[in-house]
């Protein structure tokens, strides 16, 4: 057992200063087999990358001004610049995805999902912004969604729970 030197020359046993000082401690101990959803997203959310998750994406535009112009009037997305042809999607922490701008853009590729707490306000937003709805609101199990093409042709969809 460690000791400690007092200053009266006595030796007192550093264990019994721990364990006291534990007791005069609250802490909490949570069993991980009984977190909630919230916790295991939060925890997700401030841990970093996710080894083979989907962790950045990236979209071709035609028009860097007009794509930064409509998300960010849609959706109120920010943008870090990387000169005329790059720019990165902000997003607490650090960036979501990024704009690449080309010449021309393939379609038909993976569909990105958003989600919104209100469809409908979301879809006059898209509709003001200049996106092109591609199909209407509609329901499936567990929410609605609609899908829309942005000014460069990338087709998105978004969602709402119900």
């Amino acid at each position: 057992m460690a000791t400690q030197l007092n200053t009266s020359g006595k030796s007192t046993p550093l264990l019994l200063i721990a364990v006291f000082l534990c007791s005069c401690v609250e802490y909490e101990v949570k069993d991980p087999r009984h977190s909630s959803a919230m916790e295991s997203k939060e925890k997700m959310a401030h841990e970093g990358p996710v080894h083979h998750g989907i962790d950045y994406i990236e979209f071709t535009v035609t028009d860097m001004a007009e794509a930064k112009r409509f998300y960010s009037a849609a959706f109120d997305w920010k943008f870090n610049e990387y000169g005329p042809e790059y720019a990165g999607i902000q997003k607490e922490g650090g960036e979501a995805g990024g704009f690449r701008l080309d010449s021309k853009n393939t379609t038909g590729g993976p569909l990105v999902v958003l989600y919104s707490t209100d469809l409908h306000a979301t879809l006059e937003r898209v509709r003001e912004a200049g996106g092109r709805i591609t199909t209407e609101p509609f329901d499936f199990p567990g929410g609605s969604r609609f899908h829309f093409q942005d000014p460069s042709g990338n087709e998105l969809a978004v969602y709402a729970s119900k």
